[in-house]
């Protein structure tokens, strides 16, 4: 069946009431206890795509201090399906898994071995869900690790899309958190109450609008003026759309820490390296504060980090 039929059936289907869907206030009440604070250093899984990378989790690592460790299995702009389906390839697989960390993720998550499972959907977000079956396979990657391990955190990474977004980038922040991240991929995902538990969610995304907003309405930190100081150059020089830069994967990985271990990241080390040992550009030291702050405010306000909101610390 071609995509788009596929879509057009989902659709039929969906208005039609055939579409198992969690209404807003039924998905928010899945969120109304908080989790625990971990009481030990993390095992930690990621799936995904560039978006990950190898340097923001090295970066976690480095936050959470000893103990912390990750393996991660990463494909270029690679969607859940083509992670979890054997006969789909994830594109760009022998590149971006080239590294002591990688592990195969179907024997990682099924070995029960990890505490964390942190889930990273290919965007543009609406293909994902048009294209690639988003809340089906949300919802068999953590059936999966609640199988192997019923006390496996399960966590979606929020993200992001291109800067040049033609509905404008923050606009589509704002909108897509409910339209898409929850309106789909947790509704459907979790609508049929059989993943052993809510799948949380890293709001990065979040996290990157209000220290923008906070950033270019404050005219800027030394070395940090607007949203494209976030993000990496290309080779001949020009903006990379969607990709980060150091500074920007340490906002991003600010962000896991605070989700992950329950902790207000303030004061936390801004100077790190990447994950080959190299020393990552550094945001200046008021900067650094400032992406802690705006951190620990966005995770605490929303209830789906699973992170009690009352946590001073």
């Amino acid at each position: 069946m071609k995509h788009g039929l596929k879509y057009a059936l989902a659709l039929v289907l969906s208005a039609c009431g055939w579409q198992k869907t969690l209404d807003p206030a039924a998905l928010q009440q899945l969120y109304a206890e908080p989790l625990s604070a971990p009481e030990k250093p993390l095992r930690v899984f990621h799936i995904g795509h560039s978006l990950v990378g190898r340097n923001m989790p090295a970066m976690l690592e480095q936050l959470a201090g000893a103990g912390h460790d990750h393996r991660s299995q990463l494909g270029w702009g690679a969607s859940l399906q083509s992670h979890w389906e054997p006969d789909i390839p994830v594109k760009g697989s022998e590149v971006e898994n080239a590294h002591d960390r990688y592990q195969e993720a179907k024997g990682a998550v099924e070995s029960g071995s990890f505490d964390v499972l942190v889930l990273t959907e290919a965007v543009e977000i609406k293909d994902s869900i048009k294209y690639f079956d988003s809340p089906k396979y949300i919802r068999r990657w953590a059936q999966d690790a609640r199988k192997a391990n019923p006390a496996m955190r399960v966590y979606l990474y929020e993200t992001w899309h291109p800067l040049d977004d033609p509905d404008g980038w923050l606009n589509r922040l704002d909108r897509d958190l409910g339209a898409y991240w929850e309106g789909v991929l947790l509704a459907q995902g979790l609508a049929h109450g059989d993943t052993g538990g809510p799948v949380y969610v890293i709001p990065a995304g979040q996290v990157m609008a209000r220290f923008v907003r906070k950033l270019e309405q404050s005219g800027g930190f030394p070395g940090l003026s607007s949203r494209e100081d976030l993000f990496a150059r290309l080779p001949d020089g020009q903006q990379d759309m969607i990709h980060l830069n150091d500074v920007g994967m340490y906002l991003v990985a600010l962000t896991h820490y605070a989700v992950l271990y329950h902790r207000n990241p303030a004061g936390l080390p801004h100077q790190l390296l990447r994950a080959d040992g190299s020393p990552a550009n550094a945001p200046s030291e008021a900067a650094a504060r400032a992406m802690q702050e705006v951190v620990w405010e966005v995770v605490t306000q929303y209830p789906k980090t699973g992170v009690n909101a009352n946590l001073k610390h």
